[in-house]
């Protein structure tokens, strides 16, 4: 869905040149957007998903932190990212000193310290490490 405020968001995960989107579902139009734009581009989900070309997929649960999958990312993204994960998010972005960044689920807060930055028409929060 190409949308003003993905075009936002995009832009704004652009800035990074390699990033791990955590939970991406069936919805990976915003990491093929930052693969397009020259991203290096890691998904995880808890499920096997299909992803577009130019974005490397890796079976993965945020609440194992370790993971290799984290390392050498500079930033660490979830979006729609519900009050439970949240923490195990910044968790798996600290354990790779990466940058944090997510969008929640309509209502829901952010349950982690994070500074609230206006994107497009949506609010993504860069959680305090």
């Amino acid at each position: 869905m190409h949308t003003q405020s993905n075009a936002g968001l995009v832009d704004r995960l652009a800035r990074y040149d390699e990033v791990v989107e955590v939970g991406v579902g069936n919805r990976p139009d915003i990491a093929a957007r930052l693969a397009e734009r020259g991203c290096s581009v890691t998904a995880t989900d808890v499920h096997d998903r299909d992803v577009p070309a130019g974005v490397r997929f890796v079976r993965d649960d945020v609440t194992d932190p370790e993971a290799s999958v984290y390392r050498g990312a500079e930033a660490v993204y979830a979006l729609r990212c519900p009050p439970e994960l949240q923490r195990p998010l910044v968790d798996a972005a600290r354990t790779a000193d990466a940058d944090c960044l997510f969008t929640t689920l309509g209502g829901d807060p952010a349950v982690v310290a994070a500074a609230p930055e206006t994107v497009g028409n949506q609010t993504v929060f860069r959680a305090k490490l």
